[in-house]
């Protein structure tokens, strides 16, 4: 495996599939995670005593295990569903040796039975993993709360950044989902937002600009440096802009 060390010391793998690293390299794996994903999201949702979390794609795992770790630091009462697809079914099985970050050390049980049975449950969590398209996984699903879209860019994973793949994840959210990414583009955010999402970007204390999506109008909330982003302004602004669209590949068409 091609290891790489991140700035947050976390260690993260370069995809010879898709040429880039499963993590930013200078935002950090676990700290991007936990800033532009968990931290927001929980902030957006702190009332719940339940959610269903779908996490786009599993990979190395951060976005769950570092929401169990944010979950149990914070002494959180709250059960959560995960669900997630994965096409590498042997890279699920590595992560049983992987050098994850000493937050984790107390999930290493939780690890192990993913990387062995491809699920886990107890009292307070489940966590479902799908080897296999992501794409026809997400459309057996309901009622998601939140989703961590945090697939390889656009560029190289195209089919999982388009206006078509976000209508199927607009028909299986709750009416008060939220979406959280590492992307900014443009052609991404109108994807979102022609699915009935409202945009805002988001800048924590620490991290680089990402974006947060709303299927549900909000009248307030407790992020700071949260701000909206008029989509159709943009579009006005910008005419020749348009959404990210499925490839002419057969199996999306």
């Amino acid at each position: 495996m091609d290891y790489r060390i991140t700035n947050d010391g976390s260690k993260t793998l370069f995809s010879s599939k898709y040429n880039q690293t499963f993590h930013s390299l200078q935002d950090g794996a676990l700290s991007e995670s936990l800033y532009k994903h968990i931290i927001p999201a929980f902030q957006l949702v702190e009332n719940k005593t339940k959610l269903n979390i779908l996490d786009i794609c599993f990979g190395l795992g951060y976005n769950t295990f570092g929401t169990i770790y944010y979950i149990k630091e914070n002494n959180l009462n709250i059960k959560v569903n995960f669900y997630s697809p994965e096409l590498d079914d042997e890279l699920i099985e590595s992560l049983i040796n992987f050098e994850y970050p000493k937050e984790f050390d107390t999930i290493k049980e939780i690890i192990v039975s993913l990387a062995k049975e491809k699920c886990y449950k107890d009292n307070q969590f489940q966590i479902n993993l799908f080897i296999g398209d992501a794409r026809e996984y997400i459309k057996t699903l309901s009622n998601i709360n939140i989703v961590y879209q945090d697939a390889f860019s656009s560029d190289t994973n195209h089919e999982l950044w388009t206006k078509e793949y976000f209508s199927d994840i607009s028909k299986i959210a709750a009416s008060d989902a939220i979406i959280t990414t590492y992307s900014i583009a443009t052609p991404i955010r109108l994807a979102i937002y022609e699915n009935n999402f409202d945009v805002y970007e988001y800048q924590s204390s620490i991290k680089k600009r990402s974006t947060i999506a709303f299927k549900e109008k909000i009248k307030s909330h407790h992020l700071i440096n949260l701000k909206y982003i008029d989509m159709e302004k943009k579009k006005i602004n910008s005419p020749k802009a348009a959404p990210l669209r499925d490839l002419n590949l057969e199996i999306y068409k």
